[in-house]
């Protein structure tokens, strides 16, 4: 079943550090978005392929729940 990686909080994409097809482990750091002068990792809560990546990195005024990394 495919796990859904979402934003915590509203914000900016800074960095999307995978790719459709890359193998992560439980705990990777997936993407960092900036929030208020800040940086938020979101880790990878499975181990898995990447499936698809569904923002660009530099994309700004991403709401919070979005869908941003799917792992199968």
């Amino acid at each position: 079943m495919a796990e859904e990686v979402r934003t915590q909080t509203a914000g900016n994409m800074w960095k999307v550090l995978v790719k459709a097809g890359d193998k992560v482990a439980a705990g990777d750091t997936l993407f960092i978005m900036e929030v208020m002068k800040m940086e938020v990792p979101h880790e990878a809560p499975c181990d898995g392929t990447v499936k698809t990546v569904e923002v660009e990195e530099g994309q700004e005024g991403l709401d919070a729940d979005v869908v941003v990394v799917v792992i199968e």
